[in-house]
């Protein structure tokens, strides 16, 4: 299969190098605390924290080959990436509606680590679960550093069982919710960290937001979220995306098919033949997800459930990591300028990396994308610093003046 992918994949020009003209505004200026040999766009008014991580002090270094075109990176992770062995114990939640989601525990470790360990809560992709490579790869990373690690798998995902006609969507957080606060209650002594992916990183954020002061979250990390599903679904129309589209329409389509009977005889404006066979995310979203949510159009849809409209109201630390060559979350539609007045938020934009590709760093090409390395030690600097995310991340005052430090660096590779 690997060869007649990579030929496939061999006709793509390497993408442009960025253009915008905030970029190159700003690529001449160095500031403060800039990364040594970094190609990394960096934004935050809390950069300076990322100076100080290990996991920064090396060259972001794209595998050669793979890295050359987002699209053979995205999908060079996909295939090829390893997937660690892992047991898992599941727990099925039910929700208010009736519904259900599944978490997924590593098992034994309710036995093996101490109570007060710290718990991480990972939320995959579309249609993603447990078993998704990314996944597995962070969570054994977790838990080799005494971290208590459960995949939050939403409707119908991840085999989790779906009991009601509804499955969840990039606007629906009460699923998350209701995890946070089963996992914070059953750990009442230990801090809940979150980290999402994609789509699961859009509806992390807006989780967030939603919450504001009152997240039970201590800390949170989004990779590659598409931010602004208006942008997303006009970039998923173009070139190759098409194949990406039409792979995950399938597969939002095999979900449905296999609980088709759930929605035998549903009323309103659903359109199910139009579902059960949808060629795109937004034929499925249009016939099915927007009519579950109450969204008048897929347009209004895309609209109100992109996350970039949250991180204003975000109360807890997050750091986002994105690749500026993303075929899924458009470089174009990262809310930089609201991340860079929240003093909550941090920004990472990598040069490659494709789409949860990243085939970088020691374990490139088939292990751990280069992120996982760069999240723990964020994650692991909320753990260490025990206090309150209030005191740590309010912005910081002289005389009552807020004191923030410049929020935007560009660096250029030496």
């Amino acid at each position: 299969m690997a060869k007649p992918l990579l030929s496939m994949l061999s006709h793509f020009s390497p993408p442009p190098p960025r253009s915008s003209s905030l970029l190159a505004s700003m690529a001449s200026v160095e500031l403060p605390n800039a990364l040594p040999h970094s190609s990394l766009e960096l934004i935050g008014p809390r950069r300076s924290l990322l100076s100080s991580f290990s996991s920064l002090q090396r060259p972001y270094k794209p595998f050669p080959i793979i890295a050359w075109n987002c699209h053979v990176e995205t999908l060079f992770a996909a295939f090829f990436r390893s997937l660690p062995a892992v047991t898992l114990r599941r727990e099925c939640l039910r929700t208010p509606d009736d519904g259900a989601v599944a978490l997924d525990w590593v098992a034994a470790d309710d036995r093996l680590l101490p109570f007060e360990a710290p718990v991480l809560v990972l939320l995959p992709g579309l249609t993603g679960g447990s078993g998704d490579t990314y996944v597995r790869h962070l969570l054994v990373r977790a838990r080799s550093m005494g971290w208590r690690a459960v995949v939050f798998n939403s409707r119908g995902c991840g085999d989790s069982p779906v009991t009601t006609p509804q499955f969840y969507s990039a606007s629906f957080t009460d699923d998350l919710c209701q995890v946070v606060d089963h996992v914070s209650k059953r750990y009442h002594k230990s801090n809940v960290y979150a980290v999402g992916w994609s789509l699961g990183g859009n509806i992390l954020v807006r989780h967030l937001g939603q919450e504001s002061d009152k997240c039970r979250l201590s800390g949170a990390v989004s990779l590659a979220n598409p931010f602004n599903l208006v942008y997303a679904d006009e970039d998923f129309k173009q070139g190759f995306n098409v194949v990406y589209d039409r792979a995950l329409a399938r597969a939002l389509s095999k979900i449905l098919n296999k609980h088709a009977l759930l929605f035998e005889g549903i009323e309103g404006e659903y359109n199910m033949p139009v579902a059960a066979n949808a060629r795109s995310i937004r034929e499925f979203d249009e016939a099915l997800t927007r009519v579950s949510f109450g969204f008048k159009s897929v347009d209004e849809y895309y609209y109100k459930a992109s996350s970039s409209k949250s991180i204003e109201h975000v109360r807890t630390p997050l750091l986002c990591i994105q690749a500026a060559n993303d075929p899924f979350a458009p470089s174009r539609g990262i809310p930089r300028e609201e991340i860079k007045d929240n003093p909550y938020c941090l920004l990472i934009v990598t040069p490659q990396g494709g789409h949860l590709g990243w085939v970088a760093g020691d374990e490139a090409p088939f292990g751990a994308p280069w992120t996982d390395e760069v999240v723990m030690e964020f994650l692991g600097h909320l753990e260490k610093e025990g206090t309150e995310k209030a005191e740590i991340w309010h912005p910081m005052k002289v005389d009552g003046i807020q004191q923030l430090e410049p929020s935007i660096s560009v660096h250029t590779q030496s």
